[in-house]
């Protein structure tokens, strides 16, 4: 392999995984473009960063997503950015408005969103799923969790496109406003759902979080913020990519569907291997505190470095002929959702939508068939549908 690899070309965009794969076998930890990040490419390698924070520090995340250019980012500031002990204060108060009650809480109204989102779609014309079924779910349960009024529901994935594509070091100045607009405009929302809270509070996760506490300490103004941010990227990007590799296997995978159809208890093996095989959250950044190496590969001190999760996630020494779709696969495989201390408290709720998402589309209609070629989304960290072109067809 010789010079760089550039991962957001178009052409590696829309096939990663050859690339990936030949990453693993030739040069497993190597500098990519753009921004001359490090990438680990191979599982173990991959797991055992995720095992010690100590040297690959989160604070990588706060790089890759407060850049000078950008300056104020609450999304950076947040718990996805800080390594212990102010992580472990942080993620415990957090984890106490966000357990198994809220997430029962919430289940009854994933539902409701579903069914009222499919009966719009319409049968036998080509819709952009995007905007039919994989965005519509997860906005309404996102912003009903942040608290925000339904008409801004829609605004949601525009700020959250926005917030992901900072990793990708936009260098046009119209874009790189935008971005910084977007902030400004997410904070204004939220501030306001915080006084809300405070004045009125209802039986919902910001009400929660404002009442957290722990040893009688609870989470700071900035700190509530922060993860109001993370919880629009964290929750919504990656349930909008899931639901659209979900809908791309259902019409490439006749067979899948139809066991699926048959059988709506495989539904939870079968997210587990789109998660695996095409994994929403394709890269997690990390910054090396002192030099160390992974497969032979000294990498220094201060390094930019990711983690690809999409390229683990096909590792033939972890997933015996990783390159088919098989959800008849044994054993649990939690890596999407990253590893360790750091590992996503919203991996439920995703796998929850997805679930009833799924249940609710094939309830309603027999099959899919692609519309047209769709367009992949540009961002280092998440993969994922930006156009989906689909024919959803009735039953017979």
């Amino acid at each position: 392999m010789s010079g760089r690899i550039n991962l957001l070309a178009p052409e590696v965009r829309a096939h990663p995984y050859a690339v990936y794969a030949e990453l693993r076998r030739n040069a497993p930890v190597c500098q990519v473009d753009p921004g001359g990040y490090w990438v680990v490419t191979r599982h173990d390698d991959v797991v055992a960063a995720f095992k010690n924070p100590q040297i690959f520090s989160n604070t990588g995340m706060r790089v890759a997503t407060k850049p000078e250019w950008l300056g104020h980012n609450p999304f950076a500031d947040s718990m996805i950015g800080q390594d212990p002990p102010n992580h472990t204060r942080l993620r415990t108060l957090v984890n106490r408005a966000f357990g198994p009650a809220a997430l029962a809480r919430l289940e009854v109204r994933v539902r409701q969103f579903a069914e009222a989102i499919v009966a719009r779609i319409p049968e036998g014309q080509v819709v952009d799923f995007v905007d039919a079924f994989t965005l519509p779910l997860p906005a309404s349960v996102i912003g009903e969790l942040i608290g925000l009024e339904p008409s801004l529901h829609a605004r949601c994935k525009r700020w959250a496109d926005d917030l992901t594509s900072i990793s990708a070091n936009p260098q046009d100045e119209k874009r790189r406003e935008e971005i910084r607009a977007t902030v400004r405009e997410a904070e204004t929302e939220m501030a306001a759902v915080l006084a809300r809270r405070r004045r009125e509070p209802r039986e919902d996760l910001v009400s929660d979080l404002l009442q957290a506490r722990v040893d009688g300490e609870s989470l700071g103004d900035a700190e509530l913020m922060s993860f109001m941010f993370l919880l629009l990227v964290a929750g919504l990007e990656t349930t909008i990519h899931l639901l659209g590799h979900c809908m791309r296997f259902l019409m490439a995978r006749p067979d899948v569907l139809e066991r699926l159809r048959a059988d709506r208890s495989l539904l939870p093996r079968f997210v587990e291997e789109v998660l695996r095989y095409e994994p929403p959250v394709q890269a997690i950044a990390r910054l090396t505190t002192a030099e160390t190496e992974l497969s032979g590969v000294r990498i220094p001190a201060g390094a930019r470095v990711m983690l690809l999760i999409g390229s683990a996630n096909h590792d033939d020494t972890r997933f015996p002929d990783a390159e088919s779709f098989n959800m008849d696969r044994e054993g649990v495989n939690n890596l999407p959702f990253g590893h360790g201390i750091h590992f996503c408290l919203g991996a439920p709720l995703a796998r929850l939508e997805a679930r009833i998402g799924l249940d609710v589309l094939l309830s309603r209609f027999s099959r899919f068939t692609s519309g047209g070629p769709l367009e992949w989304n540009h961002s280092f960290t998440v993969r994922g549908p930006r156009v989906l072109p689909v024919v959803a067809h009735a039953k017979p």
